[in-house]
């Protein structure tokens, strides 16, 4: 697992473009933190929906953070694959969202993420949140861009299926693309389990850039 104890996270704020990234890039570690310590409070934003889709994200963060002592779903309607476009009324979304929430951790897209609408909310993550634990997660696609993750999230079997059947479940408007499957989903976890070599063969990949170790005060 990580280096800190679970427990010790109160606020995680979780940031995703688009409906299903947050699921697809951290759903095993939500699901495995809110099991962990139910105390937990998360603020889940999503930054594209239409209506449909967006209906499909209020029913998949209901399943992922059902377990949470407290959550809030934010859908906010930029254009999709138009982000870039919208450069300033994103960097003040997530600028007011800095003032709302103090998060323990906050999960984002990846810097080296070659959609533009990922790459956007990670660079301006980081422009909103300076002193704070951040944790990118990974998007298989097309372009081919996955990397080197340089910390691991270990999943049990149990975590594991749990992330994929509410996957498959919430999201319908994505069942035709032939990349949204169990199998993509599996292979991912059980690459990045090897290279972690977890218990359970299973785990997500992260890439911490920065992190703060030593104690609290300054005697």
């Amino acid at each position: 697992m990580l280096g800190f104890q679970l427990r010790n996270i109160q606020t995680v704020l979780c940031l995703g473009a688009h409906s299903d990234d947050l699921e697809i890039g951290c759903g095993g570690a939500i699901l495995d933190l809110i099991a962990s310590n139910p105390d937990v409070r998360i603020h889940w934003c999503v930054f594209s929906a239409d209506q449909q889709r967006a209906a499909e994200a209020r029913t998949s963060a209901a399943k992922f953070l059902a377990g949470a002592a407290d959550h809030r779903v934010e859908i906010f309607a930029f254009r999709d694959s138009f982000f870039p476009n919208h450069w300033g009324e994103i960097k003040e979304t997530l600028s007011d969202l800095s003032k709302r929430v103090q998060p323990d951790l906050i999960f984002t897209h990846r810097l080296e993420d070659r959609h533009q609408d990922h790459r956007l909310i990670a660079e301006l993550t980081w422009c909103a949140f300076r002193n704070h634990l951040i944790l990118e997660y990974e998007i298989p696609k097309y372009e081919g861009d996955l990397g080197q993750p340089n910390l691991y999230w270990t999943l049990s079997r149990a975590i594991t299926q749990q992330k994929i059947d509410h996957l498959l479940e919430a999201f319908a408007t994505q069942a035709d693309k032939p990349w949204f499957d169990a199998e993509l989903f599996q292979s991912m976890l059980r690459l990045r389990g090897s290279e972690c070599h977890a218990p359970s063969k299973l785990a997500e990949g992260f890439y911490c850039r920065k992190a703060v170790i030593g104690r609290s005060g300054t005697d």
